[in-house]
C-alpha cells in the first residue's frame, strides 16, 4: 500500500511517527561510560528516551564466529529526527560496522506525544 494511502487512512503524517532505533556498543564499556553516550544522544535531543541493557551477540567477523558481551542500545525518536540520529550514532561509534536497525511503531497517544515533545 503506498505510503500516503496508509497515512491518510491512519490519520498521521510520517513526520509524526515514532521509531526504535536499535544499535549495540561494547560490552568492554562500564556502566559510567555507556551512560554518558547516551545521556549525550539525549542532550541532543534526537531521542526521547534510550533504553540500556546488557546481552550477548554471537556474530561472525571474517572468518571467525565471535560471541561478545555487548550493550544493547534502543532509542525512541520521531521521523523528522531519524536522519539526525543515526548520523550522530556512526559518528560516535566505536565499531567499524555499528548494528544500526530502526523501524516503525505504534504506541499509545500519551507516550506518542511525549516522545515528540522531546
Amino acid at each position: 500500500m503506498p505510503q500516503a494511502i496508509l497515512e491518510t487512512r491512519l490519520g498521521l503524517s510520517m513526520n509524526d511517527t515514532l521509531f526504535i532505533v536499535q544499535t549495540s556498543l561494547s560490552g568492554d564499556l562500564n556502566d559510567a561510560e555507556v551512560g554518558m553516550w547516551a545521556q549525550s544522544i539525549i542532550d541532543s535531543k534526537l531521542s526521547a528516551c534510550v533504553q540500556v541493557n546488557r546481552g550477548r551477540s554471537i556474530y561472525r567477523w571474517g572468518e571467525e564466529i565471535t560471541s561478545e558481551s555487548e550493550w544493547l542500545i534502543q532509542l525512541k525518536t520521531t521521523k523528522s529526527k531519524i536522519k539526525k540520529l543515526i548520523h550522530k550514532i556512526k559518528s560516535e561509534h566505536p565499531y567499524d560496522v555499528p548494528e544500526i536497525l530502526y523501524w516503525a511503531v505504534e504506541s499509545t497517544d500519551e507516550y506518542s506525544n511525549w516522545v515528540k515533545g522531546e
